[in-house]
């Protein structure tokens, strides 16, 4: 097998409010328009996986610029709860869907954005309520982390998901939107046909 092109891949992560709002196929729908979008599949995410993502919001000096206990929150909002994780595949993926995603703060994300479209908190209200914002999306920041994001999302063990699509004269993301699996089956894309 051939070295992967990371800067050809991201990692897409549907958080928890996006699919309590039953947004992610509008959401995958979306960056579609710019990235192929494949390997998509509903899981429980562990707090290791999630410690490991938000590593940055770790540190206590976080918490105190924050005002809350960021480790608490992340708990709070993705432990026993469910996220969608998907593949994104284009020239400068990474890039590319960071800029579809809008401002962190969905009230002041432009409207021609995820966040500024679909989401309805704001960072006022978050911290109002002394919790961590809910804006639908996180994707892998930039190139550099990719890889490791999808050894954190998808693991080592399923690199064969990283084959770049074929050309069909399709648009990008033909295969959406796809039903989630129910939350009883096992949603590793490499043991669900459907993910």
């Amino acid at each position: 097998m051939s070295p992967t092109d990371w800067s050809a891949w991201t990692v897409i992560l549907l958080k928890p409010d996006c699919l309590a709002r039953g947004l992610t196929d509008d959401v995958l729908a979306w960056v579609a328009r710019d990235v192929h979008v494949s390997a998509h599949c509903v899981i429980a995410p562990t707090e290791q996986q999630i410690f490991a993502h938000y590593d940055d919001l770790l540190p206590p000096e976080v918490s105190r610029e924050f005002g809350l206990d960021v480790p608490a929150e992340l708990r709070r909002l993705y432990v026993g709860n469910q996220v969608m994780v998907a593949l994104g595949h284009g020239p400068d993926a990474a890039s590319r869907v960071r800029a579809l995603l809008g401002h962190t703060d969905p009230s002041i994300a432009g409207p021609d954005t995820i966040r500024g479209h679909f989401g309805v908190d704001s960072l006022h209200n978050a911290r109002a309520e002394t919790r961590l914002i809910n804006n639908l999306i996180h994707t892998s920041d930039h190139a550099a982390v990719v890889e490791r994001d999808f050894d954190i999302w998808y693991g080592r063990d399923q690199r064969h998901l990283l084959t770049p699509p074929q050309p069909t004269g399709a648009p990008h993301g033909h295969d959406l939107p796809r039903p989630a699996p129910s939350p009883a089956a096992d949603t590793r894309p490499d043991l669900n046909p459907q993910a």
